[in-house]
């Protein structure tokens, strides 16, 4: 009998079936050897808002008391990288070892410090590795401690009457306000591409830069390299124009108050292009674009009656046949038509230029050869007084710069016009009895507006008046006298800043961590402490909703949570192998706000006390190690996951908002006290 033609023969049934069973049996031992990791990934990316996380541990410990006046830590882990942060400076981790790291040998008490994250300090790091040897980032936190506890008594002998209101500007000179400033090339090279704007700027104020563009060189692209196949070579000439404010701390960048960037071979369109930007605590926000296409005419879009982007020559696009007819037909009935002339690209290789930056009223305007090329509209927190620097850097040969039409008195950054020496503003004396939540707020020493700002809008919440709540600033000090005599008054006046006796460093703000861990549990006892900083703004009734909702026995970790967040190898940020030998980071919240109870900051004191705290340069990872530990070998740890402590910026419904301006502080309390959660964005 013959065999249908849609039959199988047995044995391609035989096959087919035993191939899905051994499918099926690697499936279920994948999920038997990674459930748990597995559990984390889908209870996070599961569609709600809001997850809570529940990790499994044991037994119980109990901190000791520690003495604040004194450095809590004597060696600290830091960036081996000094983080100069240039702009056109990137550098590289070390490639992974061909060898695999040795195991751990037994050397006592060590061999009970499961080695999983990072590295540790002080002689726990000296017995595992058989030396007495600091590393680069605890030799760092000793010279920050010396050079802070010099400071410190340079301060006490320091007359306050010494240092006027002109000398907090940045350089620490007596500055005079001219109404206009000139430099040759030369000069500006000479000045590492810098010109100071004493004053900032004003409506009206205009820069005119004379330059000429190099002509493209090659540079390699790894990116390109990958999806090309090819050996990801482009050719680049571009230039950058920055209006900068005052740096804050060492390691981070100033804010650009404008960036203006011009890319002769264009980037990933392959056309070139102006770029506008602003950036504030080394973050962007979003970037105006201008490619040749002219943008709307809506009153909306224009600034000051100008468009965002001129039109320019693009060899992509071309009059087709119709809009030519119809030009021709309009003229041949007699309707007038007013001629439109489009004009090339304004900057070509090895042809001057003269670009003229003009301050209007809302917005930049900027002009090329004569003709207004793109216009770009004042952002929300960013202010032309603040403007005190241009920086002119990339691919061109600068001829000369001038700065005309500047303001004649000093700016509003000045400490002295910042900080309102009012009764009001004043810290409440610090409770007896146990408090809800204590905050501590990170500062730079040289942040007057941000500190003074939080002081006038989330600091004079209810909760924080009653004294449920309390908030303390810890702020470091600046390499520069002046800056810290200003921050000691400030303190004594106020009343609600702890100065930490080491020289500020970004790597350094994990000893801020523990600092505020400390006076939360030792100068005050708080059921729970929060970490954020002083460009985050939170609406504090709503926090302590989100921690009451949470069962007080439970120990708790809430935040913004990272799960299998991946360590940056290359660039600016890169973190060597030997700084972070894992490949991913611990479950973790971002630093701009979390909250954790007060049983794991007492596990990470006694920690610190015993000298096995592990640190690592980025603070928010540090605190997800501490309290993974502590999840691992104390208790269990209850993970509060919420979008809504915002990481970049703000949302609607926000818990906190970061990277908020001190105008935007205002405006978001001003909407607040109106019963409104609303953001107060970029234009």
């Amino acid at each position: 009998m013959k065999r249908l033609k849609n039959e199988y023969p047995n044995s391609r049934k035989f096959r087919l079936s035993h191939f899905l069973f051994g499918v099926g049996v690697l499936y279920l031992i994948f999920l038997s050897c990674n459930f748990t990791k597995f559990l984390k990934i889908v209870s996070t990316l599961s569609g709600d808002d809001e997850a809570d996380i529940r990790l499994d541990g044991i037994a119980v410990g109990i901190s000791e008391d520690a003495d604040l006046t004194k450095p809590f830590v004597s060696a600290v882990y830091k960036d081996a990288f000094h983080r100069k942060l240039e702009d056109n400076r990137d550098l590289y981790a070390p490639l992974r070892p061909k060898e695999e790291p040795k195991k751990e040998e037994d050397h006592g008490r060590a061999k009970d410090i499961p080695h999983g994250y990072g590295r540790i300090t002080g002689d726990v790091m000296m017995r595992m590795n058989g030396t007495s040897d600091l590393s680069v980032l605890e030799k760092m936190a000793d010279e920050a401690w010396t050079l802070g506890l010099k400071a410190w008594k340079e301060i006490e002998m320091v007359d306050d009457k010494e240092f006027g209101e002109s000398s907090i500007v940045e350089g620490g000179k007596i500055e005079s306000c001219p109404s206009w400033i000139s430099m040759s090339g030369e000069e500006l090279l000479k000045g590492d591409g810098l010109m100071f704007l004493p004053c900032g700027l004003a409506a009206g104020s205009s820069i005119t830069v004379v330059g000429t563009p190099h002509y493209a060189h090659k540079e390699y692209s790894a990116q390109l390299a990958k999806l090309r196949q090819g050996d990801g070579l482009v050719s680049v000439s571009q230039f950058m124009f920055e209006l900068q404010g005052l740096k804050s701390v060492e390691g981070e960048d100033p804010p650009k108050i404008l960036h203006l960037n011009p890319r002769l071979k264009g980037d990933w369109s392959k056309r070139p292009v102006i770029e506008h930007n602003t950036c504030y605590r080394m973050h962007w926000g979003s970037s105006q674009r201008c490619d040749g296409q002219p943008s709307a005419d809506d009153d909306e879009m224009l600034v000051d009656g100008f468009r965002r982007c001129e039109k320019w020559m693009r060899s992509d696009i071309v009059d087709s046949k119709g809009s030519k007819t119809t030009s021709w037909f309009k003229r041949f009935i007699g309707r007038e038509q007013k001629p439109e002339v489009t004009w090339p690209f304004p900057f070509a290789e090895g042809r001057m230029f003269v670009l003229t930056l003009r301050a209007g009223v809302d917005g930049y305007h900027v002009n090329v050869g004569g003709r207004h090329m793109t216009s770009f509209p004042y952002r929300t927190g960013f202010t032309l007084e603040d403007a005190t620097g241009l920086a002119v850097k990339g691919d061109l040969d600068v001829h000369s710069v001038f700065a005309t039409s500047l303001p004649t008195s000093h700016p509003s950054f000045s400490p002295q016009r910042v900080l309102e020496m009012s009764e009001t503003w004043k810290a409440s004396a610090l409770p007896e009895d146990t408090i809800k939540l204590f905050i501590g707020v990170l500062s730079a020493s040289n942040h007057f507006a941000e500190r003074m700002a939080v002081r006038k809008t989330w600091m004079q919440a209810a909760e924080i008046k009653s004294s449920d709540v309390v908030v303390r600033f810890f702020v470091a000090l600046n390499p520069r006298k002046e800056v810290n005599a200003v921050l000691r008054k400030e303190a004594a006046y106020f009343g609600d800043i702890v100065i930490l006796p080491f020289m500020d460093r970004y790597e350094l703000v994990v000893l801020k961590t523990i600092a505020i861990c400390e006076f939360g549990t030792k100068n005050v006892t708080a059921a729970y402490i929060m970490k954020c900083d002083d460009d985050t703004f939170i609406r504090v009734d709503t926090v302590l909703k989100e921690i009451e909702a949470v069962p007080p026995e439970k120990s708790l970790y809430m935040g913004n949570l990272n799960l299998l967040h991946r360590p940056l190898r290359n660039g600016k940020w890169a973190v060597t192998y030997e700084e972070w030998p894992e490949s991913v980071y611990p479950p973790y919240a971002n630093g701009p706000a979390y909250v954790v109870s007060k049983d794991i900051v007492d596990f990470i004191l006694s920690q610190q006390m015993d000298r096995k705290l592990r640190l690592f340069k980025m603070e928010d990872v540090s605190m997800g190690m501490w309290v993974e530990r502590f999840n691992n070998t104390i208790s269990s740890v209850q993970y509060s996951h919420s979008w809504k402590f915002c990481q970049y910026g703000c949302m609607e419904g926000y818990f906190t908002a970061h990277y908020q301006s001190p105008r935007q502080m205002v405006c978001l309390w001003d909407k607040l006290s109106r019963g409104r959660a609303r953001c107060c964005n970029f234009r």
